[in-house]
């Protein structure tokens, strides 16, 4: 019943939330009061996402969370979405809020969650300076998969880097200012964080009061955000981005990172655990090219200086497949528990090894079919050479709304990053309404 009511309360806003327009046959009535702008806004979408996963019966990651039942061939998983957001502007001041609601059925029951995305005051003094304070994505960083120097942000799923995530407790001000001449335009941004028990207490160690600092330049054309962070959540971090369109149609961007005292927790495949704590960097640079028929690519290179070596991912799944077989022949799983809790965070984090390269091309309305985008994407490691492969067909049919098919399919050889994930193939559908 609980779950009924869930859904009846996500139904209900997205209707209430919903735009009523009527028209009458052959009338318009111009209102001067439409166009005018007004205080509040309020917006978001709703999203219904099925989808199944074929599973790899003898994957490493199969059997480490799979080990003591038994799922099938497939998975089913069934989710829906509300995600609202709305900000009203009063003189110089003006609040913002985004909220996400989840609901999902999977092979473990039902569960849901809500949470803030975001929520911050923003005080506007004057034409240059602004401060902001509350919970807020800095979206800092030009690469398209991933973001070395998003330092005070959550990681991308460089698989839908598009998707929204939510924000950390900060306060900030920007400071802005144009010249003429190279330098085009100025800006500064301070940002304070706060970590503790019951403010942002996974960004990283608590009872710390940290500080970020981003100066963008607007020079010669190219776009270039000088970035650190210090304090003792996290080691300390300094690097830069950079972006410029080298001609209308063809852009080139590129991050790098300098991480101090890196910490990186890894076991050998008798199941002994290491720390490595090093000074290391981390990079990427990428391309943007759109053709005269409307079809983009996008090509990135990403070197993860925080990442596992590639001999480093295979003694961890040797490790599994040890306990696997022990657990199999004496029914001990002390050395799977072992290996599961190193996973979460470690080695289960979103491509954890060092070296990647991200391709993705999409054409807008082939054959002349209006509103349809295919696309494909495709995540390669260079080190042991697998891959993901994902194939996708966007279709807007009418206004605000958004259908979705995409697949992914993983390959990859025994103790590879993709060829030990727990499935081969997924494959989702997403109706998304915006209001």
């Amino acid at each position: 019943m609980k779950i009924c009511n869930k859904l009846l309360i996500l139904f209900v806003l997205f209707i209430f939330l919903s735009p009523q327009k009527a028209l009458a046959e052959g009338e318009y009535d111009f209102d001067l009061s439409e166009i005018e702008k007004r205080p509040y806004q309020i917006g978001g979408y709703f999203e219904f996402r099925p989808l199944v996963s074929g599973l790899d019966r003898d994957a490493s990651l199969y059997r480490i969370k799979f080990y003591n039942h038994d799922e099938g061939k497939t998975l089913w998983e069934y989710n829906a979405k509300l995600q609202l957001d709305g900000s009203y502007e009063w003189k110089k001041a003006g609040i913002y809020i985004k909220t996400n609601s989840d609901l999902k059925k999977s092979y473990l029951g039902w569960s849901d969650k809500t949470s803030l995305y975001e929520g911050y005051l923003s005080i506007k003094p004057s034409f240059s300076f602004s401060m902001d304070i509350g919970k807020m994505l800095l979206k800092w960083g030009k690469g398209y998969a991933w973001n070395p120097v998003a330092f005070v942000d959550r990681p991308k799923d460089p698989d839908d880097p598009e998707i929204g995530l939510e924000g950390f407790i900060f306060a900030k001000a920007d400071y802005i200012k144009s010249f003429e001449g190279p330098l085009k335009s100025l800006a500064l941004t301070p940002v304070l964080i706060p970590v503790t028990r019951d403010v942002n207490e996974d960004f990283g160690i608590v009872d710390h009061t940290n500080l970020a600092f981003k100066a963008y330049f607007l020079l010669y054309d190219t776009d270039i955000d000088l970035i650190a962070f210090r304090g003792q959540s996290k080691g300390d971090r300094y690097g830069f981005d950079f972006s410029r369109n080298i001609r209308s149609n063809l852009e080139v961007h590129g991050e790098w990172a300098y991480i101090d005292d890196s910490k990186t927790r890894f076991i050998d495949s008798n199941g002994q655990v290491f720390e490595r704590i090093s000074d290391t960097g981390s990079y990427l640079v990428g391309i943007r090219y759109l053709t005269a028929s409307d079809t983009t690519y996008i090509f990135e290179y990403y070197h993860n200086g925080t990442g596992f070596y590639e001999q480093e991912v295979r003694d961890y799944f040797s490790f599994i497949n040890k306990g696997y077989a022990n657990y199999l022949l004496a029914g001990d799983d002390t050395s799977l528990k072992k290996a599961y809790a190193l996973t979460e965070g470690n080695y289960g984090r979103m491509n954890p090894m060092r070296d990647y390269f991200y391709f993705r091309i999409s054409h807008k309305e082939p054959f002349d079919i209006l509103y349809l985008i295919p696309s494909i994407g495709m995540i390669y490691n260079i080190a042991d050479r697998s891959f993901s492969l994902s194939p996708e067909l966007l279709y807007s049919p009418i206004t605000n709304l958004e259908l979705r098919l995409k697949a992914g399919f993983l390959s990859g050889r025994g103790l590879s990053e993709f060829g030990e994930k727990q499935n081969d193939y997924k494959i989702e559908f997403r109706c998304r309404y915006y209001y």
